[in-house]
């Protein structure tokens, strides 16, 4: 130690304060900025595996290592960042005096090696990062680079700091070992004996580089502390805190669920959300959690998001990065105007700072900067090119880019730091449809035909169990063959697309066909399911969701009532019926073992309950498409290999697979929008599947395990096929193929009922007074053939098609009265999902002549109810998606009908005699599960799914003249008998607070009659 040595040790300590204290206080201000987020307990606990599952996440590098040279060259910076630290502080010590070392260990042989590795490994990690930035660099025309947008000169400044430290690192040693302050093993030093050999024998050279080295990191404490938006430095340290409060815990990440609506801190419910008070979704930065401000603020800019994006691949606005990039540049930015205690109104007039007769304080917003004010008024989302022609700032994120998401989740997957992006954007949805009724036109229809008929489609209820019809085996149906699960081992969840839609109906036969041949004991809910809202949930429609969410939670406590919880297994062919019932239900109240139908064949070929048998003419070629909501959201990738497998064909993995599997455009509810900008996801999606199976003579296929894929792919197969590609490509779910296996080896189904005793009527049930014999049980009732229908699919009215059927290139479903089909060009004028009011539902048998009628057929396709007691309607302030006052819920009939004890009569056309149905007495409601009141509250006086209703007092014996036409007859049906009932089941209305989406009080809960 000497004079020169002091000095500049001197320096250095004079420096680093300044650069500390800079440091520290942008630490501050992130922190004060994260703070101004919405309250969020959720992620608190429990505290030993998030901390384990953060360790093995950043140890084991699981996100990195998926870009495998990125994986181990990051993983050494990172390593080297974090141990190295210790040689870093160890040089205030070196500056002043050459021979120092931390005491204990600093001389030690083993210290001495794990310095050379760090060194080194720090140099060779950097080098090979700033290689792969260079190769990738957006500066190429034309390449879709992941660096597109970040911020090269951040990521430039931290490349080269880090690459100084790395050979500051080096050099002290080897300056040390070249002065003979040591002396140690070869071993020990590998790469620096060498270098020493290369530098002079002097000990001021040292400190120069001890200096040196401690410099550069407090240049980098420095910058970073004036720039907190600089993530590519900041994650270096918030990385650890964004993985540790990451919604899900395990593989899972924050994929499956949508995160629920939360305000203050608590989820929101129908019943007590009130907009004035509550943030519906995110309208304001400040709507946002403080772990989205995290989320900001730990953004690296790596692109890897963004290189996996559907949206941004074809040519979409949609940058996973760039959004997280401008929700993190704008809360920046207008933080000091909300940390000074600015807030504005959903109208924009400032409420925050304000003077005691209620104006705006003009002194108190003097002191903000004008950057920050002029920030505080930027729109969140909004139409970019109108908003700056009229004038005004550029919105945060553009219209199209929210609207372009499929909530596939691969930026979730791919996010080294566990960025949720897919929650971000699903909470400024609900923001725009809850509140600023900004959205899709497309989604207005989607939304009635929800809330009024309970499917996407509109179709009527009763249309559910048409493909049933089309089956040559019994399938028994909850409320006509069964009133119980007692007997059944499954439900079997049909959903929307496989009741309606011509192609997802193959698949729900072929699984019905397969469980009936492995004697699985199942039933379906007929006319008692609805949508599970996934679309609604996704579109931002989040009070729907809650609706029919409920709804079905009552179907199922209702099915399920007395059952053991370990029983209750329900089997879906969707892949999102699958990934809702599974994963968002239980946050309504709804927990069920809920499987994927390629998991349960996939068990009972294991179990060979199930055996096919490869073709003769040799194996098909087939290649895999993941579905997004059952492969990334809830990890099921081997159970539908391993039927492809089973069923002797030949796979082959499309570029794009398993995790990194490409969307094909359906999820997000784009399945229900258009697709104007860019190539259409589906047709990227089918590209790459030709390309993959190539052009061999084998029978080639598409196969997939979601009804909505499966429509998807097949627009684009039919797509390219006109222009000349994949001739013979067919596109089939997996079931298919094991079923076509199965039929090989010579298995068919059952076909006979499973006979089931009906349950005995409770005391407490409405007396009825018995009019038919009951002789014979309802499913022996002799059946008159009916005339086979001429129109396949949804036969919808004017020019539109059935599906399934001969359509325009890369268009979706096809829909009536110009209702645009799924990524097809919309007609002038049409809102929404369109259908004409006199559409035949899918399957639906055409109605008979009059004279063969041998009993009159009733005035309605049902018979007409009174209105049970319904729940009183929620108030709401004439914002967001306003619903009619008198909407009636999804599949509810219309009212105003006087109620009978009629069982529902079979339609003329299939020519059944209302006689030969039983007389029974109507059982009690079951008492089912007691669901805490959450969603939409239903009028206790619903008739329960199953419940028998009463026979006629006396069946009319002249014929019918003409079957009903439509179900929307029900309201104009002349009165009908009734007998003397007590009204036993009818229970008093829920009484709510008029809060949250208003409907009028008379609506109805989707499905109910």
């Amino acid at each position: 130690m000497n004079a020169t040595t002091i000095t500049l040790g001197t320096i250095g300590v004079l420096i680093s304060l300044v650069c500390w204290a800079v440091f520290f206080s942008g630490v501050w201000r992130i922190i004060a900025s994260i703070r101004l987020g919405q309250r969020d307990g959720t992620r608190n606990g429990p505290f030993v595996p998030r901390l384990s599952q953060m360790i093995v996440e950043f140890l084991g590098h699981t996100k990195m290592v998926k870009f495998r040279t990125v994986g181990w060259a990051h993983w050494l910076v990172m390593i080297g960042f974090i141990l190295g630290s210790l040689l870093w502080f160890e040089a205030y010590g070196e500056t002043f005096d050459p021979h120092f070392h931390w005491p204990l260990f600093g001389a030690t042989h083993v210290w001495l090696f794990i310095a050379e590795l760090l060194g080194w490994g720090t140099v060779i990690g950097i080098l090979v990062l700033m290689v792969i930035r260079q190769l990738n660099h957006p500066r190429v025309p034309g390449r879709m680079s992941r660096f597109s947008g970040s911020v090269f000169s951040a990521a430039y400044f931290v490349e080269w700091v880090v690459l100084i430290e790395g050979l500051g690192m080096i050099m002290v040693k080897a300056g040390k070992i070249s002065s003979g302050v040591e002396e140690p093993p070869i071993w020990t030093s590998f790469g620096t004996h060498f270098v020493a050999k290369a530098l002079p024998a002097s000990l001021m050279m040292v400190s120069v580089f001890a200096l040196i080295k401690l410099l550069s990191g407090m240049i980098w404490l420095f910058m970073v502390g004036r720039k907190v938006t600089w993530g590519v430095a900041w994650h270096r340290l918030s990385a650890f805190f964004n993985i540790y409060f990451k919604r899900e815990l395990g593989s899972k990440r924050a994929l499956g669920a949508a995160k629920p609506m939360m305000s203050g801190g608590k989820v929101l419910e129908m019943e007590d959300a009130d907009p004035d008070v509550d943030a519906f979704g995110a309208g304001k930065i400040e709507d946002f959690s403080w772990k989205g401000w995290l989320d900001f603020t730990t953004c690296t800019e790596c692109g890897r998001c963004q290189s996996q994006c559907p949206a941004w691949n074809t040519g979409k606005p949609l940058s996973p990065k760039l959004l997280i990039m401008s929700l993190r540049d704008h809360g920046f930015a207008k933080a000091p105007y909300l940390l000074a205690g600015g807030k504005t109104d959903m109208a924009g007039d400032e409420v925050g700072l304000v003077g005691p007769d209620g104006k705006p304080d003009e002194a108190a917003l003097a002191k903000i900067p004008a950057a920050a004010r002029a920030e505080a008024g930027r729109k969140m989302v909004g139409e970019s090119a109108e908003m700056i022609e009229a004038g005004e700032l550029a919105p945060v994120i553009d219209y199209e880019t929210l609207w372009s998401c499929t909530s596939c989740g691969a930026c979730v997957e791919q996010c080294p730091v566990d960025i949720e992006h897919v929650d971000h954007i699903i909470d400024m949805r609900r923001y725009q449809v809850l509140i600023e009724s900004e959205f899709p036109s497309e989604l207005a229809g989607l939304f009635k035909n929800l809330e009024n008929k309970g499917n996407p489609w509109g179709q009527n209820s009763k249309d559910r169990i048409n493909w049933v019809n089309e089956v040559e085996f019994e399938v028994p149906v909850y409320g006509r063959d069964a009133d119980s699960f007692d007997g059944y081992e499954y439900l079997f969840w049909v959903g929307c697309a496989g009741a309606y839609e011509d192609r997802a109906k193959k698949t729900t036969k072929a699984v019905a066909e397969l469980l009936n041949v492995a004697a699985v004991d199942y039933l379906v809910l007929g006319e008692g399911e609805t949508c599970t809202g996934d679309s609604a949930r996704r579109a931002g429609n989040e009070f729907l969701f809650q609706q029919l969410a409920m709804q079905n939670i009552e179907t199922f406590n209702d099915l399920f009532d007395g059952v053991p919880q370990e029983r209750r297994k329900i089997v879906v062919t969707c892949a999102h019926c699958f990934n809702a019932l599974s994963n968002e239900y239980p946050q309504v109240g709804g927990h069920y073992e809920v499987v994927h139908h390629t998991q349960l064949l996939n068990k009972l070929v294991r179990d060979k309950r199930l055996i096919p048998v490869a073709p003769v003419e040799g194996s098909e070629q087939i290649t895999y498409h993941d579905p997004c909501f059952l492969g990334r959201h809830n990890q099921v990738y081997d159970a539908p290999r391993e039927l492809i497998g089973a069923s002797a064909a030949t796979l082959t993995e499309m570029p794009r697979h398993g995790e990194r599997s490409l969307c094909c455009g359906a999820g997000g509810a784009r399945m229900w929008m258009e697709e104007n900008i860019g190539k259409r996801i589906n047709i990227e999606r089918v590209d790459e599947a030709l390309d993959t199976l190539g052009s061999g003579t084998t029978t080639q296929k598409i196969a997939t395990g979601c009804p909505f894929c499966r429509v998807m792919l097949t627009d684009g197969v039919t797509a390219r096929q006109e222009s000349g590609q994949g001739e013979g490509v067919e596109v089939v779910d997996v079931a298919q193929l094991i079923l076509d296996g199965v039929r090989r080896g010579g298995a068919a189904p059952t076909k006979e009922l499973k006979k089931q005793p009906a349950k005995p009527a409770a005391a407490a049930a409405t007396t009825v007074v018995e009019t038919a014999p009951a002789a014979a049980p309802a499913e022996e009732a002799p059946k008159t053939a009916a005339p086979k229908p001429a129109v396949k699919g949804l036969g919808m009215a004017g020019a539109a098609k059935a599906p399934g059927g001969a359509k325009a290139p890369g268009k979706g479903l096809g829909m009536a009265g110009g209702a645009k089909a799924p990524g097809g060009a919309k007609a002038p004028g049409a809102k929404g999902l369109g259908l004409a009011g006199g559409a035949k539902a899918p399957g639906a048998k055409k109605a008979a002549p009059a004279a063969q009628a041998p009993v009159e057929a009733p005035a309605a396709e049902t018979p007409a109810m009174e209105t049970p007691a319904k729940p009183a309607g929620l108030s709401v302030k004439a914002k967001g998606l306003g619903m009619a006052g008198g909407a009636k819920a999804p599949g509810a009939k219309k009212p105003g009908a006087p109620k009978t004890a009629a069982p529902a009569a079979e339609p003329a056309s299939e020519a059944t005699p209302a006689t030969e149905a039983p007389a029974a007495e109507a059982p009690a409601k079951p008492a089912g599960l007691s669901v805490k009141a959450k969603g939409l509250g239903m009028a206790g006086g619903a008739k329960a799914p199953g419940a028998r209703r009463s026979a006629p007092a006396a069946p009319k014996s002249e014929p019918a003249p003409e079957a009903p036409a439509a179900e929307t007859q029900a309201a104009e049906a002349p009165e009908a008998p009734t007998t003397a009932t007590p009204q036993a089941d009818d229970k008093p209305a829920l009484s709510v607070k008029p809060k949250g989406l208003g409907m009028r009080g008379g609506a109805k809960p989707p499905g109910k009659r």
